[in-house]
């Protein structure tokens, strides 16, 4: 029950910070965070206390200026005091929520991921993954993510690795020195 009240806390805490995904690359002013571009990624840092603080963030569009469409975001964060990470995947509506989604990257594929909820943002993924996910991006060349449409249709969306290891050691690292840690008795006074 405790990690689970931590890991919603986390889950929370990267929702908040999924709303500052336009933020620009500049020192963070007051309740902004503190973004920086790591290849194709953005490490981000909520200037939050939180057990997660920071997250490595990629979104993928499509369309013009004027009918800009977020197809996928990927967001992984790392929870120091844990010592795992927490990932969030938002793909649009219209998705079969039964069949989940997977992360395939070269060799490696995860097991499906279910979804936790859907709104008008589109649909998320939230959980735990466990290191081996990581350990895989980190050294493979190319990934996608695995989904299914309410027609059956199977889609693998890209996802840029250039630059995730390194995006990955500079957002651990600034987790690491930003997070608030949880207490046991704050963890286990939650629902």
């Amino acid at each position: 029950m405790k990690i689970k009240s931590i890991l919603t806390g986390a889950f929370a805490g990267l929702m908040l910070g999924g709303a500052a995904a336009s933020a620009q690359q500049a020192p963070a002013a007051p309740g902004r965070p503190d973004v920086k571009t790591v290849g194709d990624w953005m490490v981000r840092c909520f200037p939050v206390d939180n057990p997660n603080p920071c997250d490595m963030f990629q979104e993928q569009v499509r369309g013009d200026e004027q009918s800009r469409q977020r197809v996928l975001t990927f967001s992984l964060a790392f929870v120091p005091s844990m010592n795992r990470h927490i990932l969030q995947i938002t793909v649009p509506l219209d998705i079969a929520i039964q069949k989940g989604v997977t992360v395939q990257a070269d060799t490696y594929t995860s097991p499906v991921m279910k979804y936790r909820m859907c709104n008008r943002e589109g649909c998320f993924v939230q959980t735990a993954p466990d290191n081996a996910m990581v350990e895989a991006l980190a050294k493979a060349t190319n990934a996608k993510i695995n989904i299914v449409a309410d027609g059956g249709k199977s889609f693998a969306l890209p996802l840029s690795l250039k630059g995730f290891s390194a995006a990955h050691d500079d957002m651990v690292v600034q987790a690491r020195a930003k997070a608030k840690p949880v207490k046991a008795d704050e963890a286990a006074a939650k629902p």
